[in-house]
């Protein structure tokens, strides 16, 4: 393990969780927000939720094959850092740190949402808020975290599947969009629920984008030990770029 903080990862996944928000949340907007001409060529909210996941996934898909990726990982979700760290994966200085940058990335790459104006101020700048009962929306959050960490691990365990893992996501989220948005809006990221909440000042059962993505993890976690699920182990806590690890910080043993 490298001495020295390694301020470049923590920046990368900055940037990272910033564009994720930004251009995420912009699909959100322009899809779903009052006034925006999306509604008018695709009237079926369902398509339009299939379509947004799939763009929302693309977008973290993106960033992961990137040199951003490259550098940090890509984790840009705090719960999918966690798990990283609970599968002794990542130190605990550089799980904080990692953490600490996707909160922070995650506001900066809220705050140009504003120029949406009164559009992006009727979704709320894409913020996330239960669609019916708290219970419900927590059960929503808990169970798509579930699905995300139990495929993003299956991938990255399976050699044939490891460097296809990126591909994932716009297929995943296109269909947990779809299916639980009107629930409680698909976050299954504490970090991308925040950064909209801060510059909309809607804290409606914030804490449910906390607790379900935190205990879906580990749900998810805990159904990777089941069985012929334990063949799926990780090497690195990266998504993609495997191999790449200037700053010592990926190693198996730390």
């Amino acid at each position: 393990m490298s001495k020295e903080t390694p301020w470049a990862v923590y920046l990368s996944e900055l940037i990272g969780t910033a564009l994720l928000l930004l251009l995420g949340l912009s699909f959100v907007i322009a899809d779903f927000g009052k006034g925006s001409p999306i509604a008018n060529f695709i009237p079926d909210p369902g398509l339009r939720r299939l379509i947004t996941g799939f763009l929302f996934g693309a977008t973290g898909a993106s960033i992961v094959y990137s040199r951003i990726g490259k550098v940090s990982g890509a984790h840009i979700n705090p719960v999918v850092t966690l798990a990283f760290y609970i599968k002794g994966k990542l130190s605990r200085r550089d799980t904080a740190g990692y953490i600490a940058a996707q909160f922070a990335g995650a506001v900066i790459g809220s705050l140009p949402l504003l120029l949406w104006g009164t559009v992006g101020k009727s979704v709320g700048f894409g913020d996330t808020i239960p669609g019916s009962g708290y219970t419900e929306a927590l059960l929503g959050e808990t169970i798509t975290t579930v699905c995300l960490i139990v495929g993003l691990f299956v991938f990255l365990g399976h050699r044939k599947l490891r460097k296809h893992t990126p591909l994932l996501f716009p297929f995943l989220y296109a269909v947990m969009v779809w299916l639980e948005a009107p629930i409680s809006g698909t976050s299954t990221n504490p970090a991308r629920s925040v950064g909209p909440s801060v510059i909309s000042g809607v804290w409606t059962g914030w804490w449910i984008y906390f607790a379900g993505p935190l205990v879906g993890m580990l749900i998810g976690l805990a159904v990777l030990r089941l069985g012929w699920m334990k063949r799926f182990e990780v090497d690195v806590a990266k998504i993609y770029h495997f191999e790449h690890d200037v700053y010592g910080i990926f190693r198996k043993e730390l």
